[in-house]
C-alpha cells in the first residue's frame, strides 16, 4: 500500500505549482483579447493614441505572459515524476490533447509573441494586427487543449479499460474532445479570464484617474475594460450556470457537497445561500434557501431529484461492493488471460472496478475489506462539504461584485460626467485581486471535490502517485514554492515598476507631461 503521507504531499506539490500557474493563465487570457480590441481602433482609426495602448498593455501582458509558461512547463513535467501510474493508466487518452496543445496552440503562441513585440516596424498596420489576432487565437486554443484533458478527468468519456495492458485506451477521440464537460470549463474558464483582464485594466486606469495623470490614456482604457469586463462577467455567470448543470448531470457528489445536501429534497431542490454545517453530525444546523433554484440549475427540470449525500454514499456503497468483485475478477484475468468465466464476470462489474481499487488504501487484499473498512471508503468517496460550500459562495459573491462593477464603470462612461467619481475608481482600484481569488477557488472546487479521484470514478488518488521517498517530495516541495515564489515577486515588481511608469515608458515623447490631454486628438 501507498504510504499517506507520500500521496498527500504529492498532492500538496502539485496543487502549489497549479496553485501558482494560475495566477498568471487568467490575465494571459484576458489581456490579449483587450489587445486585439485596442488595436483594431487604431488600424480603422490611426489615432496614434490606440497604439500606444496596445503597445503599454501588452508590455504588461509579455511580463505575465512569459511567467505563465514557464510555471506552466514545471506544472507538465510533474505527470512523469510525481503521478507515474498515473500517466501510465491513463497516459493514451490525457496525453493527446496535451500533446495537440504543444503542437496546434504553443508553437504558433510563442511565434506570435516575438512578432507582436518586435514587429511594429517591420509589418504593416493590419498584418500587426492580425500577429495580434492569432496570439489571442492561439491562447485560447491552449486553454481548450488543455480544459478537454481536464474535462475527461472530470468526466471520463469515450475510452474503456482494457484488461490485457491494464491501462484505459481511447475509443471515441471525438467523445472526449466534445465531452459536455470539457466544453464548459473551457467556455467558464477563459471568460473568467477576460474578467481578470478587464479588471486589471480598469483598476490600473482608475489609478491614473485617481492620481489625474495620464488621463485620456487612462479614460479611454477604462471605457473598453468596462464594456470587456461588463460582457465578460455576465458570460461568466451564464456559462457558471451551464457548468453547475454538468456537473448536476456528472459529479452529483461534488453537487451535492457544493450544497450542503445532506439529503436528497423533493423536486425542485431549493438553493442554500448560507448554512451553519455540522460535519460531525452530517446536518445542517440552520439554513437560509431559495426555493427550486438548485432544481433548475442542477437538473432543468421542475421533477427531477438531486440526491443527497446519504443517498449517493449508499449508492457507493453498493458500487464498492460490486468493485470487489470486478478487482478479482481482474486479479484472475491477469493470472490466466484466458479465462472466460472471469472475462465474463469483469465484463459485468468493470463499470465499479474504480470503486473497489479505493479499498485498497486501507487493505493490500480486498477481500480482507472488513465492514469498518468498507465504510471508510464508502466515506471517502465524498469531499469534506464546509470548503466546498464556502468556497463556491465565497467565488459567486465576488463573480456578482465584479458584475456589478463593471456595470457601474460602464454607465459611468455613457454619463462621461461621472467617470472620475472618487468612490467608483475607488472600488474599481480595491477589487484588482478579486478575479484571482475567484479564479483559484474555482479551481479548488473543481479539483477538490472530484476527490478522493483522479479519475473520476476510474482511477482512486491514492493509486496514482509515483513510488518516491517522502524526503524526495518535501525537498521539491521547498524547491518549487522557492522558485515559484521568487518568480512571483519577480512579476509583482515589474507590473508595479511599469504600471507606475505608465505610458511615458514607451518612449515615444508623448507621455512626459504625466497627461496627454492635449497631446492627442479627440477620443474616438
Amino acid at each position: 500500500m501507498i504510504s499517506e503521507q507520500l500521496v498527500d504531499l504529492s498532492r500538496l506539490q502539485f496543487a502549489v505549482t497549479a496553485l501558482y500557474h494560475f495566477l498568471f493563465v487568467p490575465l494571459t487570457l484576458g489581456m490579449v483579447w483587450l489587445l486585439v480590441i485596442m488595436e483594431s481602433v487604431y488600424v480603422m482609426t490611426g489615432n496614434v493614441v490606440w497604439k500606444d495602448m496596445t503597445r503599454f498593455w501588452g508590455k504588461l501582458f509579455g511580463i505575465n505572459f512569459a511567467l505563465g509558461v514557464t510555471t506552466g512547463i514545471t506544472l507538465e513535467f510533474q505527470f512523469g515524476t510525481n503521478w507515474a501510474y498515473y500517466s501510465h493508466y491513463v497516459g493514451d487518452i490525457f496525453g493527446a490533447p496535451l500533446a495537440i496543445e504543444g503542437m496546434m496552440a504553443f508553437f504558433l503562441e510563442s511565434t506570435m509573441i516575438g512578432l507582436f513585440f518586435f514587429g511594429w516596424d517591420r509589418l504593416s498596420k493590419t498584418q500587426h494586427l492580425m500577429v495580434t489576432l492569432l496570439l489571442a487565437i492561439a491562447s485560447n486554443l491552449s486553454a481548450l487543449w488543455i480544459l478537454i484533458a481536464n474535462g475527461w478527468m472530470q468526466s471520463p468519456v469515450g475510452a474503456e479499460f482494457n484488461y490485457q495492458t491494464m491501462r484505459m485506451e481511447m475509443v471515441d477521440f471525438w467523445s472526449v474532445v466534445f465531452n459536455p464537460d470539457a466544453q464548459a470549463k473551457f467556455v467558464h474558464t477563459v471568460s473568467a479570464g477576460y474578467v481578470t483582464g478587464a479588471m486589471f485594466v480598469l483598476s490600473i486606469s482608475s489609478w491614473y484617474l485617481l492620481k489625474k495623470r495620464d488621463v485620456e490614456f487612462a479614460k479611454r482604457s477604462f471605457r473598453v475594460a468596462a464594456a470587456f469586463g461588463l460582457a465578460s462577467a455576465l458570460s461568466v455567470i451564464v456559462l457558471g450556470d451551464e457548468s453547475g448543470y454538468t456537473v448536476g448531470e456528472s459529479q452529483q457528489t461534488k453537487l451535492a457537497a457544493m450544497e450542503a445536501m445532506w439529503q436528497t429534497k423533493p423536486a425542485p431542490a431549493g438553493l442554500t445561500v448560507m448554512a451553519s454545517i455540522n460535519e460531525a453530525a452530517q446536518k445542517n444546523n440552520w439554513e437560509v434557501e431559495i426555493p427550486w433554484v438548485m432544481g433548475l440549475i442542477g437538473t432543468r427540470s421542475l421533477t427531477k431529484e438531486i440526491p443527497g449525500i446519504f443517498q449517493i454514499k449508499a449508492k457507493n456503497r453498493e458500487r464498492i461492493l460490486r468493485g470487489i468483485v470486478a478487482v478479482n475478477a481482474l486479479d484472475a484475468l491477469r493470472r490466466q488471460r484466458n479465462d472466460v468465466v472471469a472475462q465474463q464476470v469483469f465484463e459485468r462489474h468493470k463499470a465499479d472496478l474504480g470503486f473497489g481499487l479505493l479499498l485498497k488504501k486501507y487493505v493490500s487484499d480486498v477481500n480482507q475489506a472488513t465492514p469498518e473498512i468498507i465504510e471508510r471508503a464508502v466515506n471517502d468517496t465524498v469531499p469534506r462539504v464546509t470548503p466546498m460550500f464556502w468556497g463556491f459562495r465565497i467565488m459567486v459573491g465576488l463573480g456578482f461584485a465584479m458584475l456589478a462593477l463593471f456595470g457601474l464603470a460602464f454607465w459611468s462612461t455613457i454619463k462621461s460626467a461621472n467617470m472620475q467619481k472618487p468612490w467608483l475608481l475607488k472600488w474599481a482600484l480595491w477589487m484588482l485581486p478579486a478575479p484571482w481569488v475567484a479564479a483559484e477557488l474555482g479551481w479548488f472546487v473543481a479539483e477538490y471535490g472530484r476527490q478522493p479521484w483522479t479519475i473520476y470514478g476510474v482511477l482512486p488518488t491514492h493509486l496514482s502517485v509515483s513510488t518516491l521517498s517522502v524526503n524526495n517530495l518535501y525537498g521539491s516541495l521547498a524547491g518549487f514554492i522557492v522558485f515559484y515564489t521568487a518568480l512571483l515577486v519577480v512579476e509583482m515588481f515589474l507590473m508595479v515598476k511599469f504600471a507606475r511608469l505608465g505610458p511615458g515608458s514607451l518612449g515615444t515623447g508623448r507621455y512626459q507631461d504625466e497627461s496627454i490631454t492635449h497631446a492627442v486628438p479627440a477620443p474616438v
